[in-house]
């Protein structure tokens, strides 16, 4: 919850380092992160994954794969937040569980219940009437959720724990973000450094608030029933979705109230699905050793 928690509120501080742009932020995010996992490394004494991960090229390629595809989803994120699109950024992780199952469908062939199509169906409904309320697709939304949905495609496959993972994605980014770093500085454009030290500090916080909440998503993962979590992941975009409305005093017309709707019912009909399936599963787990006996 504390994971979740905190991701939703990621709107109320994005604000607080203008006047830097959203590629400044993100260079600093990039560069503070890093720092920030080598701290928690150097902590629990863990080091020695580095030799087993250099030995595996794939999983590299994967990691870099990985940083490249955040990259996107970090990038286009501060910019939404920091234009005044918190709603839509909303949008973005109310629509991404069901982007997931779209790529078990088409990248992993993977079968899709009934409920499930139903809610897919549901949910590309909703984006055709958010597009005729925006006078556009939600681009940013849809970006935010099909990079994030790749994004944990990789993930999966390259099978890497949080802080090691971070480390090599934030390390592929370091060489990027401080030639970004030093030529808003030598340009004279810099924000960091130049607006006082509570600036500075925020900067710096980014890195810190980035690590913190994925360390403490992937502790959970391992001792929260899958359900549970399936649950819980809606407590980000829903606090998204209130400091929008309510913080940053977005509007929200009929039309956009309507296709969020439907992006909830789409919601409700997958998270009604998937605990009923995991629920039969765990069924069919207890009565094996039970039909074993009987037979």
């Amino acid at each position: 919850m504390a994971a979740y928690v905190m991701w939703g509120l990621f709107p109320l501080y994005w604000p607080l380092l203008k006047p830097a742009g959203a590629v400044e932020i993100l260079a600093h995010r990039m560069a503070w992160s890093l720092i920030t996992v080598i701290l928690v490394l150097a902590v629990r004494r863990h080091w020695s994954w580095i030799k087993e991960i250099v030995r595996q090229p794939r999983k590299l390629g994967l990691l870099a794969l990985a940083a490249a595809v955040i990259t996107v989803n970090w990038g286009t994120y501060i910019y939404a937040v920091n234009s005044g699109h918190v709603v839509e950024s909303a949008l973005g992780y109310f629509i991404n569980p069901l982007v997931s199952v779209l790529f078990g469908v088409v990248l992993l062939r993977e079968r899709l219940r009934p409920l499930q199509w139903t809610a897919v169906g549901f949910g590309t409904l909703a984006v055709i009437v958010l597009t005729a309320d925006y006078g556009r697709p939600p681009y940013l939304a849809l970006a935010l959720a099909f990079s994030f949905g790749l994004y944990g495609l990789i993930k999966k496959h390259a099978n890497v724990g949080a802080a090691e993972s971070l480390t090599v994605e934030t390390l592929v980014l370091l060489a990027p973000a401080l030639a970004y770093i030093g030529f808003l500085q030598v340009s004279g454009e810099a924000t960091f450094g130049h607006q006082g030290g509570w600036h500075v500090a925020l900067m710096i916080g980014a890195g810190v608030i980035t690590a913190v909440p994925l360390l403490f998503f992937t502790a959970s993962a391992i001792r929260v029933p899958l359900s549970t979590i399936g649950l819980l992941q809606y407590i980000a975009p829903v606090l998204q979705f209130l400091c929008g409305v309510l913080v940053a005093k977005e509007t929200m017309p009929p039309s956009r109230w309507i296709g969020f709707s439907i992006v909830w019912l789409a919601l409700a009909i997958f998270t009604y699905d998937s605990l009923r399936a995991a629920r039969a599963a765990r069924v069919g787990r207890s009565a094996r050793p039970l039909d074993h006996v009987v037979t």
